[in-house]
């Protein structure tokens, strides 16, 4: 039996959107911005309304951006002649703040998942074909993650690359560092063999 007045449980069930809440979490949240922090409910809300209005998607690479000149579609970028293709905007976030790769980009929104309903359109694919297509790509560094779904798309992408004459390769995966081989899975181990480089 739902004890929740109609207002607050509209607010519970909408927190439970956001990926790792669970109800409790939900209900904590919901208690606190009510109880304790009505001015900071408030703001979440205004920055909310602010962004959903002001922030769409680049056109060529797919990031979230607040106007038509994205950032990481630079003629800077460009002339480097790499396009980093990656799962999701965090995958792009992290390369960024990581290494010193300031290539272009192109974010699928996903990975191929045909049970989920997920496939090339999905991943705008044919936008991606366009950029190849573009002539100024020279090498399409593919970072999906290392899951089925990931290796699966690696594959998918790899194939498109290589029909549109375009030098193709695949992040590193494996032992990270500071790590002991001992303690390492064997899956791990093994991608990490298999994808050894010379030295």
């Amino acid at each position: 039996m739902n004890t929740y007045t109609p207002r607050l449980a509209r607010l519970i069930e909408a927190l439970r959107k956001l990926p790792g809440v669970g109800p409790k979490s939900a209900q904590r949240m919901a208690f606190h911005l009510l109880d304790r922090d009505r001015q900071g409910a408030r703001n979440l809300a205004t920055a909310l309304g602010e962004a959903l209005d002001a922030i769409g998607r680049c056109p060529g690479c797919r990031m979230f951006c607040e106007d038509q000149a994205c950032r990481y579609c630079t003629p800077a970028r460009g002339a480097s002649g790499l396009l980093c293709v990656v799962e999701s905007p965090a995958d792009l976030m992290a390369i960024e703040a990581a290494s010193a790769y300031r290539g272009r980009y192109f974010v699928l929104m996903g990975r191929l998942s045909p049970l989920d309903g997920v496939g090339p359109e999905e991943l705008g694919l044919s936008v991606l074909q366009e950029v190849l297509d573009g002539g100024q790509i020279q090498e399409m560094i593919v970072a999906t993650n290392p899951t089925v779904e990931g290796e699966a798309t690696a594959y998918y992408l790899a194939e498109i690359g290589k029909a549109a004459g375009v030098r193709v390769s695949r992040i590193a995966h494996g032992i990270p560092m500071g790590g002991e081989l001992e303690y390492v899975d064997g899956g791990t181990l093994a991608h990490a063999l298999s994808g050894r480089t010379p030295v």
